[in-house]
């Protein structure tokens, strides 16, 4: 819709992860080096937690673009599968193995040639699970014993683990602790600064195809980070919704209050009366200030007045003879 009008080839805030778009923070950059790490001197297990759209998955893909097919055999799974029997299956389906077994040690058992044939040719087999916040405790103890399957030198597959913080409050669970205990690379995903926030968003303007034809003003990018606390989806959820407001405005600036009036159209009702109390607690903090500072300045000068020479207040001196 507005993608013309600003001269966009295409929107350059869409919300599903795009392989063109990925801009790498310092954080992602250095989360992706201690995934290589992991995976490189096979310690077996591998965490990744960040919160809800500081963009794993984006960090997940980058990751795995980089394995390439001579020396890496890699599988994601998306979607947390309820049982061990359906999890095991999937890990099947996505390396090219028989899946259809209604037997646990059956798929096992296919699985552990396969790593051996693999690791004889020198391949690195790895398998990522995406959200395994969600997995049972059941599950991860299966994902425990499949790391057992190695050689007298070496872990046979590498297991990336990644999910939210209830990840780490899932491992810590005590009948887990021999999992949690073989995990020896951990990574926590923090969000962009504001200079990293500023610079991604330029980024996806220019991979869009961005000619000069619509800008975001310094204090509208201020806001725009300091609402999605330098969270990628965040980021892209209101600046998307800010063009249309400015495309529906006639604006090819986007200006704070486009900003905030976006803001609003996204927040839910309850978000936006804490955004309203919160406005209203700043404007009140302020004209406390400003009372003070006015109130001082007068004590002040009316002080420095009144010590002037000949000065009482308008009373008059002298002297009783």
């Amino acid at each position: 819709m507005y993608t013309k009008y600003y001269g966009f080839n295409e929107k350059p805030f869409t919300l599903t992860p795009n392989p063109r778009f990925i801009y790498l923070s310092k954080n992602h950059s250095e989360a992706i080096a201690h995934l290589l790490y992991g995976i490189n001197n096979h310690y077996g297990f591998i965490e990744l937690i960040g919160e809800v759209g500081t963009g794993k998955t984006t960090v997940l893909r980058t990751l795995l673009a980089q394995l390439n097919e001579d020396s890496y055999r890699s599988a994601l799974i998306f979607n947390p599968c309820p049982t061990v029997l359906e999890l095991l299956r999937s890990i099947n389906h996505e390396f090219g193995l028989y899946f259809e077994s209604k037997y646990v040690s059956e798929l096992l058992d296919e699985l552990n040639m396969f790593l051996l044939k693999e690791n004889a040719r020198g391949i690195t087999v790895v398998l990522v699970i995406d959200e395994a916040q969600n997995l049972s405790a059941e599950i991860l103890e299966q994902l425990r014993l499949i790391s057992n399957l190695e050689t007298e030198n070496d872990k046979l597959i590498q297991i990336i683990l990644s999910g939210q913080p209830e990840l780490s409050a899932l491992l810590d669970l005590p009948e887990l602790r021999q999992l949690n205990q073989r995990i020896s690379v951990r990574y926590r995903l923090l969000s962009m600064s504001m200079d990293e926030s500023r610079s991604y968003i330029h980024h996806r303007m220019l991979v869009a195809g961005e000619t000069g034809g619509v800008y975001f003003s310094r204090f509208a990018l201020m806001l725009i980070h300091l609402y999605a606390r330098g969270l990628p989806r965040l980021i892209n959820n209101l600046c998307d919704r800010s063009l249309l407001i400015g495309y529906g405005d006639n604006q090819r600036r986007i200006s704070a209050g486009i900003i905030t009036r976006s803001m609003l159209e996204i927040m839910s009702a309850r978000q936006a009366r804490r955004y309203y109390q919160a406005l209203a607690g700043i404007i009140i903090l302020i004209l406390l200030c400003a009372a003070v500072i006015v109130t001082s300045g007068f004590i002040t000068i009316n002080g420095a007045w009144s010590e002037l020479p000949g000065n009482n207040n308008g009373k008059k001196s002298g002297s009783i003879k």
